[in-house]
């Protein structure tokens, strides 16, 4: 079965969509099986990662920007602004899929792991995710 989820994200960063996930696997009623999450743009990505201390995100979120500035020289696919091809870029570095097994109905993710849409673009908008569960 498969759901679609729209994220409302305020700009870039890393936005928690954990608890929304694990509803859909809820009411999936499946015991154990697999949670397939694919976000369907090519400017944001996916991660898991750390839930519990926001400092985390942010540091992940500027390493990001460090390792691909805007405003380079050498982009040319710039027509939406100075964050166009950088959003594209870290996309293709990160990740559009995740893969989390289901175990006891639960996501089976570690104590300190969150899912996140990974917003690349300042502006703010809505995210489409589709997640597939099977089991």
């Amino acid at each position: 079965m498969v759901h679609q989820l729209k994220v409302a994200v305020p700009g870039q960063g890393l936005h928690e969509i954990t608890g929304d996930v694990q509803d859909a696997v809820r009411r999936s009623g499946l015991s154990e099986g697999l949670c397939t999450v694919f976000i369907r743009h090519t400017s944001a990505s996916l991660t898991i990662q750390e839930n519990a201390d926001p400092s985390a995100r942010h540091d992940l979120e500027q390493w990001l920007n460090r390792l691909v500035p805007e405003n380079d020289p050498h982009f040319t696919h710039t027509i939406e602004g100075p964050d166009d091809m950088p959003s594209h870029i870290k996309a293709a570095l990160t990740s559009t899929s995740l893969s989390i097994p289901i175990v006891e109905g639960r996501l089976g993710l570690g104590s300190w792991q969150g899912i996140f849409v990974w917003e690349h673009r300042r502006g703010r908008g809505t995210r489409s995710v589709l997640i597939h569960l099977a089991g």
